[in-house]
């Protein structure tokens, strides 16, 4: 899902920056000092799961869990999933600096729409629903993901028309796989700590 640089156009390089550079202010004007230990941690698990790739031309298929962020953090997941990509393309070229603008947006967007979504769905229904919720709001993530970055690849002209067809294809068991562990993370969150989910569980049948 990381973009490379050198593959797209300038114009849309400098939107993502422009695009992400709004959403992080945005989402950083009221952060408090207790949210900082919840973005660390999500933003170190994303940046793990996400730094392995499996190539595929000028892009690369690998788990993100940046449903799972956005679940957890909702609004400040653009923060931390900001945080990891930097942290990769500084630390180990994955992406690119160029084009982290791009990526930012095409992983923390609809990171902060399935946890706008979670929260607003999930609240006060059953353990089962909201682990049910969760595994599909994160399937849609990665779908959501990878028509963007396709759409971002087209960007840069017709030749890129396979490879973004090839990484739609690419991404499908990614997000069956990371379906499943949303479920299973959020069903463990719910036992253990359920206050990082963000909302009351039903009073009965939970």
């Amino acid at each position: 899902m990381h973009l490379a640089d050198g593959v797209l156009p300038i114009p849309t390089l400098v939107g993502g920056f422009a695009i992400s550079g709004a959403w992080i202010a945005a989402s950083a004007r009221n952060l408090a000092a207790e949210d900082m230990p919840r973005i660390g941690v999500m933003s170190a698990a994303f940046f793990v799961a996400s730094l392995l790739p499996i190539p595929l031309g000028p892009v690369s298929v690998h788990f993100l869990l940046h449903g799972l962020v956005g679940i957890i953090l909702g609004g400040r997941a653009f923060i931390a999933i900001s945080l990891g990509l930097a942290l990769q393309a500084l630390q180990f070229g994955h992406g690119g600096v160029a084009s982290l603008g791009v990526n930012a947006c095409l992983m923390g967007i609809p990171a902060c729409l399935v946890g706008w979504a979670y929260q607003g769905l999930a609240r006060e229904k059953s353990a089962r629903f909201r682990a049910g919720l969760a595994a599909l709001l994160t399937a849609f993530a990665v779908a959501l993901s990878a028509i963007l970055a396709a759409l971002a690849l087209l960007s840069g002209g017709e030749s890129f028309r396979e490879v973004a067809a090839a990484l739609l294809i690419a991404h499908v068991p990614i997000m069956a796989i990371e379906a499943a562990v949303a479920a299973s993370v959020v069903s463990f969150l719910q036992k253990v700590k359920p206050e990082m989910l963000g909302c009351p569980l039903e009073s009965a049948g939970s």
